[in-house]
């Protein structure tokens, strides 16, 4: 015998519907101390900068009037849920232009972090899933625009304002802040020329951006071009500076590419921008995921015993599809090398990644350039000792500021201090030296 439906009475419904609002209004409130905690930071601080900073900025008002006859100067701009504001900043081309936007901050335009504010014109190209970045306020720095100043936005601005969106706390404000205040010192602003060619100590670089460079060693595959591809680093271009045969290889290389961020400062120095850092390591990912797309095969050879074979393991666990052709350590004497030749030649490997270390991974490929068959060739450096898992990779918050190389350091100090230490001073006095010779009287 069936039993009857319970019938909740009034005082249930009452309890059940005061249980849903309760959890509506925790849930609004949440999401509203969300939001109240970030603008309780920017009023705070935006006060606190104007009250400090109030004689510079009288100062500034005072030469923008006698300079130009007016103050400030207007641009219109897009910000939160899609509402025109004005940026402010004082007139004239004298320093401190942008501290008037201190005032925008105050009153709710901006925030101190939050995505790039857009122009009109500019909004009219988002899809409709970029459109989150309107539920943020426009900030002063953003996470692309940090990244993009030490040269590693390789994804596109619309993917870092939705990685800024799900992230955002007071203390991820306060470190963006940091970084970008940190990375404006490395890298500088982004008004200087942005030439194809950088030309450091008798070696030409590609300026190019991480997909670019990707996309060229792919179609050099496609169209079976035999092709070289180097990464210099300051260290490298060090021992290029002195090392003439070092030199007359990568003055041969089809393409030779800019790795670290002593790359970014030089071309500071030289009063050029440099598109990105496109060094092997953040390189060698992509690749392989382009590969797997391409059905392209990679061989790996270099590093101790076991480790190229790790790297081809956690490789097929990331991109399951990807082609492996054949691993093999660096670790083989010279009556070897044609039996290693003849092994690689039979992988039929359309690219060949060399991590000997610089210039032995260079001057061999270019040793054997006609006996091997791969169509790509690279040589990588140490990027296999961070992919088998022997090395960790800096944090990335560490290389949003440019000081990966602080990171190395510390772990391996006792063969990189000399490197770092030494090296990275000497390259900046030697671009120093090359600006003066290439700079006319």
């Amino acid at each position: 015998m069936k039993s009857d439906p319970i019938i909740p009475g009034p005082l249930a419904r009452k309890s059940n519907i005061f249980l849903i609002w309760w959890r509506i209004w925790f849930e609004n409130a949440a999401i509203l101390m969300m939001d109240m905690l970030p603008r309780t930071f920017d009023i705070v601080f935006s006060l606190f900068l104007l009250v400090f900073l109030s004689p510079i900025l009288l100062l500034r008002a005072i030469v923008a009037k006698v300079s130009t006859g007016k103050v400030f100067e207007a641009e219109l701009l897009i910000g939160r849920f899609r509402t025109p504001f004005l940026r402010l900043r004082f007139s004239g081309k004298a320093p401190g232009a942008g501290l008037a936007c201190l005032s925008n901050i105050l009153a709710g335009d901006m925030a101190f972090a939050g995505p790039r504010p857009m122009r009109e014109d500019e909004i009219l190209n988002l899809t409709p899933d970029q459109s989150i970045r309107f539920t943020l306020r426009p900030g002063l720095y953003s996470l692309y625009s940090l990244r993009r100043k030490v040269g590693i936005a390789y994804d596109s601005e619309s993917m870092s304002d939705i990685d800024f969106y799900y992230t955002e706390t007071v203390k991820g404000d306060v470190g963006l802040l940091a970084r970008s205040l940190i990375g404006d010192m490395l890298a500088g602003g982004d008004l200087r020329p942005t030439p194809p060619i950088l030309h450091f100590f008798g070696v030409d670089i590609v300026n190019t951006t991480m997909d670019e460079a990707i996309d060229w060693i792919v179609n050099r595959i496609r169209e079976n071009a035999i092709s070289f591809v180097a990464f210099v680093n300051p260290d490298c271009l060090n021992i290029a500076y002195t090392h003439e045969k070092y030199r007359q290889v990568l003055t041969k290389a089809e393409r030779v590419l800019p790795d670290g961020i002593g790359i970014n400062i030089g071309c500071r120095m030289m009063d050029v921008s440099l598109m990105a850092n496109v060094n092997g390591t953040d390189l060698f990912p992509r690749l392989c995921e382009r590969a797997e797309t391409e059905g392209l095969s990679l061989y790996l050879l270099g590093g101790k015993p076991g480790v190229a074979a790790a790297v081809s393991n956690n490789m097929r666990d990331r991109f399951p599809r990807l082609k492996l052709a054949g691993t093999r350590d660096g670790y083989f004497s010279p009556e070897e090398t044609e039996a290693v030749i003849e092994e690689i030649n039979r992988s039929n490997a359309d690219l060949l990644l060399v991590a000997f270390g610089a210039p032995k991974q260079e001057l061999w490929l270019a040793d054997h350039h006609d006996q091997l068959k791969p169509c790509v060739r690279l040589g990588v450096g140490g990027l296999f000792d961070f992919y088998s898992g022997k090395m960790p990779r800096a944090p990335l918050w560490m290389r949003e500021i440019g000081l990966e190389w602080t990171w190395r350091l510390l772990h391996e100090p006792g063969r990189l201090w000399r490197r770092y230490l030494i090296g990275n001073p000497l390259f900046l006095y030697r671009v120093w030296k090359q600006k003066r010779t290439d700079t006319p009287t």
